[in-house]
């Protein structure tokens, strides 16, 4: 999508992705990439260099204002705002078809052939996953409790709720596959230790 006055648009999603940070409140790079990895960061990642870069872009685009801080005895800062054009582009934006990306996960290609891989580093590996769910679901939980616990009015944060339990879904799901996964697992692993031991008793006798 052309930007206003024939400027190149920014890359598509993280542009937007800070674009939509920014619309909290006026801040600086730094307070930016904190405040990134906080919220949208759960759902976009994206290191500190590409936030800053990407934010660059906004500003050349025309998305964004800035001001220049003076600063006595600290290096002088610069605030960032997003202006009506950002806020048209955001608009238009989010008009836009919201596709699922492709998943491209190495453990789906490993459960494809489940017979010709190793069943029990695979096993190992979705353990590694329950303990990764659990934890974000835990902070997922927390957060819920802290800043949603309450009636909620205002659209902002009943946006933002609404993506909080779109992640608490995926991964109380993301869970629950996990343990039946290792169940499962665990039953074939015990068949083919059964089994060794009835070869290695056969090749003794």
């Amino acid at each position: 999508m052309p930007a206003a006055n024939g400027a190149k648009c920014p890359a598509m999603a993280l542009a937007e992705a800070i674009l939509v940070c920014l619309t909290e409140r006026p801040m600086t790079g730094y307070e930016l990439t904190k405040t990134f990895d906080t919220s949208i960061g759960f759902f976009w990642r994206a290191a500190h260099q590409q936030v800053y870069r990407e934010l660059q872009q906004l500003r050349a685009s025309g998305f964004l204002d800035s001001e220049e801080v003076i600063q006595t005895g600290k290096p002088n800062k610069t605030i960032y705002t997003v202006n009506a054009r950002g806020r048209r582009h955001l608009k238009e934006w989010s008009r836009a078809a919201t596709e699922r990306p492709p998943a491209r996960d190495n453990l789906y290609v490993k459960l494809y052939a489940l017979d010709c891989v190793d069943l029990a580093a695979v096993r190992a590996q979705i353990a590694e996953r329950l303990v990764m769910h659990k934890a974000r679901l835990a902070l997922y939980e927390r957060i819920e409790a802290k800043r949603f616990s309450g009636r909620i009015n205002d659209l902002r944060r009943t946006g933002l709720k609404l993506g909080l339990q779109l992640g608490l879904t995926v991964e109380r799901g993301a869970i629950a596959w996990c343990e039946t996964a290792l169940a499962t697992l665990d039953q074939h692993l015990g068949k083919a230790l059964r089994a060794g031991r009835e070869r290695r008793q056969k090749a003794s006798a």
